[in-house]
């Protein structure tokens, strides 16, 4: 069975969406850091959910939070950081 990963869309406006589905990329390192690269790039994003498309503009998103992090990321991705308050 394929891992599941979570992820939690935090808007401009204070609201969120939280999603879950099951682990994407393949397993080659660089498949999976290419395509970590391709979503940072990236204007928009799409989620299918229960049969429906959802269309996300990135320019509405604070911050997206993604559970567990990918393996291989990259370079220049600070990595062990702990959020202080």
């Amino acid at each position: 069975m394929a891992q599941e990963v979570t992820g939690t869309i935090h808007f401009m406006d204070g609201s969120k969406i939280a999603l879950r589905w099951p682990r994407q990329a393949g397993t080659g390192s660089q498949i999976i850091a290419a395509n970590v690269k391709k979503a940072l790039e990236a204007d928009r994003m799409l989620v299918e959910v229960d049969g429906a498309l959802l269309l996300i503009p990135l320019r509405n998103v604070k911050y997206i939070q993604l559970s567990p992090s990918p393996k291989e990321l990259p370079v220049g991705v600070l990595r062990g950081a702990q959020i202080v308050t």
